[in-house]
Order: C-alpha cells, then structure tokens, then sequence
C-alpha cells in the first residue's frame, strides 16, 4: 500500500494549549494526489485551551484552535512548533500576531515563523533543534488583533523537550533505509517505496504520529474505488509511521512482506519494511524525527503536507514570516 487513512527582517516568535498530538490525513496509502495537503491545510485535530480572561475583549474573540506539538510531549529535532487560528489572520497583523508569541530554549537557536495560508503559523529553527533543548511558549495574546476586527482574549503557556536525534534517510533507487541516534549508525533495512505510476514524495518530512494499527483503504485517497481494480486495497496493516497528512506512511505491507532490492515491487506511494523491521522502527521513532526520502521522481512533499518544514530553504521560509528571524530567549 503507500498512503492514508504535507525576506530578512528582525526576529519573530508561538500559541495555543492542546490536548491531542495528530493531524487529520487521508485513509490510505495513494501517492497519485494533488499536491496539496488533504483536510483543511494541515490542520492539526486538537483543541486549543486556556482559561478565560477576566478583562472585556475589544471585539470578537481571536481563538486558537491547537498548538502542537503537544505539551509536555518529548519530540525530534525537525520538529516545528505549529498553531492554528480558527479565523483568517489578516497580513497587516501577522508581525504583531508573531511578535506576541515568544519561544525561549535552554539552547538559543536561530528561527522565524512562516504563515501557510491566513490560519497556519509555524516556528521552526534555522537548522534542526540540538537535542536536548528545553523550549517554552508564551503566547500572549490578550488585546493582540487578527486584523479583522478579533482580538485575543488569552495568554497560553506550553513547554516541551527534544528527544534523542533519531533520524532515518531512505534510499529509494537504492532500496535502503539507514537509521541514525545522536550520529551514530544504528541498522540499516531493506524497502520498498513508490512505484512510477504512485512515486513516493522527496524531502523530509518529520514524523506526525504513530499507530499501531491503521486501516488503509484505495477509495480514501482517490486510487480506486473499484473492486475488480489491481490497484484497489482495504486492508488494516500494522506499525505505521505516519509521515504527511495526504498518507505517506513507513509501514509493513501484506502485499510487499518481503521488500528490497530482490523483490522491487513499488507501493502506491508509502515506505515498506518486513514486519520485524516495521516493527523495531516503530519503537525507535517519535513525532518529530526526520525521515529523508532521495532518489524519487516525485517533488519534495509541500511544507504544509504534514510537519515538512525543512522542505523549504531558509530564505524560502523567511519569505512567508511576518516579522523575519530571530533568536529564541534563554529559558
């Protein structure tokens, strides 16, 4: 299977409380797609929170709706912090809106938000986070205008913690997937991607979530709702590694059980490992470690296609922030 059920100025910086760590994507493997992120441009699912202020809002309240990744959550080095407004964020009020969402680290990086859409906002640093780094945001946001005539009526507060630097590059021409922890080479396994007709998206994409079961389906992902199709598939798979919102997975294949140079047979778009490699991988990931994927016909996957920020060079990311660069305060 492949796919289921994405200009220099100061400094900017994050928002929002949550309760839940995933984004909403597609049903099943199926790398033939826009290229566009499924769902509402890669909102996370999770309901921002916080207690009510006692002072009287200008105007209608500016809510937000999540703040991932989740607090208290330990994640990879390629992780973003990414928020998500219910209403449109006006582009006259982005700076202000950036300038009020302050993150400060143990380790002080270089980072910048980048706006996908009027909803999205992410932060991620200039390079990957240093593995150990404690960071913190403060969004507050109280009076703070959307520029559509909505005010924030909250301040929020969320920490989280950088885990080990696991990181998996994927050979697809080369049928490899090589494992590395804090720089160190741990295993290198046999896969399987896409085929030429559902090639598997480049670039690097940091881990959404995990699950150990996920049903995976041909009609979710517009491959085939036809049951006499060689292509459909209804099938419920196990340890899946979930890579972008429109369904790029790593995961083990009933139909692919033994992938590899010898077998080549191409997914509709996923990473396929043997059941006991599918199943160590799962254990040593976590949201947010990267996993590269060269050597596809496929682009890069869209920044928004999930958490694949590091899709886009730095002077690209730069050129959707509001206020430009900066460096996180020290926590």
């Amino acid at each position: 299977m492949g796919q289921l059920v994405g200009r220099r100025k100061g400094g900017g910086i994050g928002i929002a409380l949550v309760t839940a760590a995933v984004l909403v994507g597609a049903s099943a493997c199926g790398g033939s797609g826009s290229d566009k992120a499924d769902g509402d441009n890669g909102k996370p699912s999770a309901k921002a929170s916080a207690s009510p202020s006692p002072t009287k809002p200008k105007g209608p309240p500016m809510l937000l709706e999540t703040i991932m990744p989740q607090g208290g959550a330990t994640v990879g080095v390629a992780m973003p912090v990414s928020v998500v407004f219910t209403n449109p964020v006006a582009e006259k009020a982005r700076a202000s809106v950036e300038k009020h969402m302050k993150i400060s680290a143990s380790q002080p990086v270089e980072g910048a938000w980048h706006w996908f859409g009027d909803k999205r906002a992410d932060w991620r640093p200039k390079e990957y986070w240093p593995s150990g780094t404690k960071v913190k945001v403060v969004a507050d946001m109280e009076g703070v205008s959307n520029g559509n005539g909505r005010y924030g009526t909250h301040s929020y507060t969320h920490t989280f913690k950088v885990g080990d630097d696991v990181r998996a590059d994927v050979s697809v021409s080369g049928h490899t997937m090589k494992v590395t922890k804090n720089g160190s080479a741990v295993r290198t396994l046999s896969i399987n991607a896409g085929s030429a007709e559902y090639p598997t998206w480049n670039g690097t994409m940091a881990v959404i979530d995990k699950q150990e079961k996920v049903h995976m389906t041909s009609c979710s992902v517009g491959i085939s709702c036809d049951k006499g199709s060689p292509n459909y598939y209804d099938l419920t798979l196990p340890w899946d590694v979930h890579l972008t919102q429109s369904g790029t997975y790593v995961h083990y294949s009933t139909g692919d059980p033994n992938p590899g140079s010898g077998s080549a047979r191409g997914s509709h778009g996923c990473v396929h490992l043997s059941m006991s490699d599918a199943k160590w991988f799962y254990g040593q990931v976590k949201q947010g470690d990267p996993v590269t994927i060269t050597g596809s016909p496929r682009a890069k996957a869209p920044a928004d296609n999930g958490y694949a920020a590091f899709n886009l060079s730095w002077d690209q990311w730069l050129q959707g922030s509001g206020s430009g660069e900066g460096t996180t305060a020290t926590l």
